[in-house]
């Protein structure tokens, strides 16, 4: 039977749809191309799974203009990569959500985050779109945030109809193919298309709006708690009784008004001094080593974007040279051998000026140093399966970090 006939999906005005969307929005191309269709006459108008297939009514298409097809492509995508599934599964846990209610609410929850910004430049808002405001919300949140703020009710009657599928709340429907059913993503697969997606947003953003923007940069670089502890341990050394505090004459003391001519010095307290010593010993893998340089900038970041206030010291069994971080990419993380970071440490703080804050990224098979350091100690261990690895001892377990350094894993 042709598409054309009545009852069947009209695939060319679907694909027709799918590639407007792409024409409006570039950079979710990759991700609109790999959904699979799949027909579906259960599915109220569009919807998606987890595993990335996309389920379309015949009717649904018949009767809708190609512009709004278009929006529907971008929303039911939106709703994969910013994976909504797996972020309302983390929320039923968490918060004790049980039942197709609550799940109803996380697909309006979702919805409210992704329709607030994806509409308008070349892309049209479908009829019956939710929006935070139907709910007298702001705008600019997230589904979280969201669903904190309103229950089921008068309000949401009108949505009662909504159902974009697993794919916007994580609870599977009868009509999907499930985990076994064909042309699904692999989870690896899927992590492919979200990077290439938040690839294509960084290199060129162009009229991005910012939730996407903002959705890139985590893709890339995920927030961890590890970073939300250094930050801490960054302001706390920043803050800390005689640290990063110096006399000038920018700005003259307030006390020298009772001194006519005489001119004193203020005290000004200077952004704190981050070290950085990086493990590069061969039980150190290439990806950890990537990961670090990542870490690198985030630090970076974390002092306002001073590069001159981060220093990098890579360190195997000896560290040579503390470098100045002019651009991450560029640092020599040369090793391969034992490790001992207590040489990196003696490396750090012979810098001048000396750090404040010194950041250690390592998976822990090093001896430590037996003194505390003059400064404020944060270590950041890379995961280990098992106990622990020595090329020479398979049974060795590493000392934990000392109690004086602040100690989270990373990943």
């Amino acid at each position: 039977m042709s598409s054309e006939e009545p009852g069947t999906l009209d695939l060319d005005k679907l694909f027709a749809a799918r590639l407007q969307a792409a024409r409006a929005r570039p950079y979710l191309a990759t991700a609109l191309f790999a959904l699979h269709t799949v027909e579906s006459r259960q599915v109220p108008t569009m919807g998606v799974d987890r595993h990335w297939r996309c389920y379309v009514s015949p009717g649904f298409v018949d009767r809708t203009p190609v512009e709004e097809l278009a929006a529907v492509w971008v929303h039911e995508v939106s709703h994969l990569l910013r994976d909504h599934h797996g972020r309302s599964d983390r929320v039923a846990r968490e918060r004790g959500l049980t039942g197709p209610g609550e799940r109803l609410r996380m697909n309006i929850a979702a919805d409210c985050e992704i329709n607030d910004d994806i509409y308008g430049d070349g892309l049209v808002r479908p009829r019956g779109a939710v929006r935070p405001t139907a709910l007298g919300l702001d705008e600019g949140q997230l589904m979280e945030d969201y669903l904190r703020q309103f229950t089921l009710g008068a309000w949401t009657q009108s949505m009662a109809w909504l159902d974009c599928g697993s794919g916007a709340d994580g609870l599977g429907r009868e009509w999907e193919l499930g985990p076994d059913g064909a042309h699904g993503l692999s989870a690896q697969e899927q992590d492919a298309v979200r990077f290439r997606v938040a690839q294509g947003l960084k290199g060129r953003p162009g009229n991005a709006p910012e939730g996407w923007r903002r959705w890139a940069e985590k893709a890339f670089h995920p927030p961890q708690p590890w970073r939300e502890l250094l930050g801490a341990a960054v302001r706390s050394a920043a803050s800390g009784s005689g640290a990063g505090e110096d006399y000038s004459y920018g700005r003259p003391a307030r006390r020298s008004v009772s001194l006519p001519g005489v001119v004193l010095p203020s005290l000004r307290r200077r952004p704190p001094r981050v070290s950085v010593i990086i493990d590069t010993s061969g039980s150190v893998s290439d990806t950890e080593l990537g990961s670090a340089l990542l870490e690198v900038a985030a630090i970076s970041r974390a002092v306002g974007g001073r590069r001159d206030l981060v220093t990098v010291v890579p360190c195997d069994a000896a560290a040579r040279i503390a470098h100045p971080l002019c651009r991450a990419e560029g640092i020599p993380l040369m090793g391969g051998g034992g490790t001992d970071l207590r040489t990196g440490f003696a490396t750090a703080l012979r810098t001048r000026p000396r750090p404040d804050v010194v950041v250690v990224l390592t998976d822990g098979q090093t001896p430590w140093p037996d003194a505390r350091p003059a400064c404020r100690t944060v270590v950041g261990l890379f995961p280990r399966q098992g106990t622990s690895w020595d090329e020479e001892d398979a049974d060795h377990v590493p000392d934990r970090p000392p109690a004086w350094a602040r100690v989270v894993d990373i990943g």
